[in-house]
């Protein structure tokens, strides 16, 4: 939600000129390192027209050196609650799309809003609100997470508002998002878990084990009901024991299984993420946020649903109980650590941020990658992988800054 009143964010996103539209003028970025499907070409070249990547440019094409750059697909943030002082789940219209606009310049081109714990009225007149920007091509859906989830596990939630997961209820909401509902996270242990893990599958809606308290076994049930990822593993979840697997194991061992990830350097320690990207491999990991309203924003006391949080030097945490509350990440700050810090390779950190949740949202089709025919989703990184531009759909949100 947006920040409180007496919030004390103490930063603001950054603002850029923008550079000419590529709507009024073809262009084409030369001398890059450009990271495509088939592998990462030195010295590449990539076209741009209109909203479109091409095969070719025409003759009067804008032509950019970007030498000494890496051109990667724009990040695809499947989980992410708001930013730049804002709330997808209380936020007002103009408070969404700021929230938007504030990942939009760290990369984020493609984002699926999500909700936080609430009593059910209020979340299926939010979801309303939601699939509005959605038709509009603001967001790519909506993502539910809670109150269908574990009391012993419910991390920043309000306790008061959980609810099992009722198939009845779980219809109300996707049927509020009219259409545009894109996961659920569950706790599919509880009452009615299964049920509506099939309920959401019969729907296209992505059934997600989260903020959970289940064993290995009822995530394997879980999985085979249609269950498809796994909502921050490691996080709200029972650890791995060595007689008690718990739903880490399952999740990882499973094919079917996609799972989150929040590399911020809190949420996880590194040798959690080799482990997940060693089990699962990049095609089955998406990094995501998980942020809240101080992304982009600054530290400072913000509340989420009905709880305050204190945000100091950029961690999020509950101030009733110090519990971590969401993050402030953004997805290029999540590229630069899983290349500098985690060792991943750039191909690996790029099918993480964007081709395997695009594929996961059904949209690979359109974006997740630099190919001919897909939106001119793209971002620029210099040698150090800080962000140097960022163009969504043909238009440059942040200009390219190559000097």
């Amino acid at each position: 939600m947006a920040a409180h009143p007496g919030a004390r964010g103490t930063a603001r996103p950054a603002t850029h000129h923008p550079h000419p539209a590529t709507a009024d003028r073809p262009t084409v970025l030369t001398g890059a390192t450009v990271v495509l499907p088939t592998g990462t070409v030195d010295n590449g070249r990539l076209a741009v027209d209109g909203t479109r990547i091409t095969a070719t440019a025409p003759e009067n094409a804008h032509v950019i050196d970007a030498t000494g750059h890496y051109v990667v697909p724009g990040f695809v943030d499947l989980h992410n609650h708001g930013g730049g002082g804002a709330s997808f789940t209380s936020g007002s219209v103009d408070d969404i799309l700021k929230g938007i606009h504030t990942h939009r310049l760290h990369g984020t081109t493609t984002l699926v809003a999500s909700t936080v714990t609430g009593d059910m009225d209020s979340l299926a007149r939010r979801a309303g609100l939601l699939s509005e920007l959605a038709e509009q091509g603001e967001i790519a859906g909506i993502h539910f997470e809670g109150p269908f989830i574990s009391p012993c596990r419910k991390g920043a939630h309000s306790e008061e508002l959980l609810r099992d997961p009722d198939p009845a209820q779980v219809r109300k909401l996707i049927d509020a998002a009219r259409g545009r509902a894109k996961m659920v996270t569950l706790a599919t242990e509880l009452p009615g878990g299964l049920d509506s893990v099939r309920l959401l599958a019969d729907h296209g809606v992505i059934a997600a084990v989260g903020h959970t308290d289940a064993t290995y076994e009822q995530t394997v049930e879980a999985i085979d009901a249609g269950a498809t990822v796994a909502t921050h593993l490691f996080n709200a979840m029972p650890p791995v024991g060595h007689r008690s697997p718990g739903p880490i194991t399952a999740l990882l061992e499973d094919e079917r299984i996609t799972v989150e990830l929040i590399n911020d350097g809190t949420h996880l320690h590194p040798a959690a993420l080799q482990l997940a990207f060693h089990h699962a491999g990049a095609h089955r990991v998406a990094f995501i946020t998980d942020a809240m309203d101080a992304a982009g924003f600054g530290d400072g006391r913000y509340w989420l649903g009905p709880l305050e949080v204190e945000v100091a030097d950029g961690v999020a945490r509950l101030l009733a109980d110090g519990t971590i509350a969401g993050s402030t990440l953004t997805l290029d700050r999540a590229f630069q650590r899983a290349v500098t810090v985690d060792g991943l390779s750039v191909e690996d950190a790029v099918t993480a941020l964007s081709a395997t949740p695009a594929r996961l949202l059904g949209l690979d089709d359109t974006i997740g990658s630099l190919e001919p025919g897909k939106s001119a989703d793209l971002v620029l990184l210099d040698s150090a992988f800080e962000l140097k531009g960022v163009m969504r759909r043909g238009e440059w949100v942040v200009g390219p800054q190559l000097g």
